[in-house]
């Protein structure tokens, strides 16, 4: 899930850019700080949206640079266990594809890619069910839900799972084919 996040720190602004404007400034090293960063708690940083407030500066003896105080904005993507999420297949692997969900990636393990036997082909570069012929491969736009979602305080960390297993999920092309079934029926 996508949101805006207000924060409150305290940027160092060091001497050597004393002299350029100090809210471009601020917003460079807030960007160089934040972005990317992934937090439990708070989800992946994607970027600084808005410097919202900037207090008058300090210095602290033995350091030439200023101190200030600064709220800002900021948009954070957190994936939420039960959320459905559209993605594109980016790789596929012997125990499944990643997909990429927009700023980060998760993985739909074979046990997850649908109801059937899925089987592997390198040279393809798919997963294919046995009885129903349908293949998974890099590019294939999807529909799944997220069911677990492991994050830890680093850049690019964490882990989405996901499935597709469910009616609604999958191929899109899978599920347009089975809705059409479901209409017939």
């Amino acid at each position: 899930m996508y949101k805006i996040l207000t924060v409150r720190d305290t940027v160092r602004v060091p001497p050597s850019r004393l002299g350029e404007p100090l809210e471009e400034v601020i917003v460079d090293v807030l960007r160089k700080s934040y972005e990317g960063l992934t937090d439990k708690d708070v989800g992946t940083i994607l970027a600084i949206t808005e410097l919202k407030k900037v207090e008058t500066g300090r210095i602290i003896m033995g350091d030439g640079a200023s101190y200030h105080d600064v709220t800002f904005e900021a948009l954070i993507y957190k994936p939420e266990v039960n959320e459905v999420v559209l993605g594109e297949v980016v790789e596929i692997v012997e125990f499944g594809g990643f997909v990429r969900l927009g700023p980060i990636d998760g993985l739909v393990h074979v046990s997850q890619v649908m109801d059937d036997f899925v089987g592997y082909d390198k040279k393809k570069g798919a997963l294919y069910g046995k009885e129903s012929k349908r293949a998974l491969k890099e590019g294939d736009k999807v529909r799944a839900r997220v069911v677990t979602v492991s994050t830890r305080r680093a850049p690019r960390g964490g882990k989405i799972g996901l499935t597709m297993r469910q009616f609604g999920l999958g191929k899109l092309e899978w599920i347009d084919e089975d809705a059409r079934k479901e209409a017939k029926a």
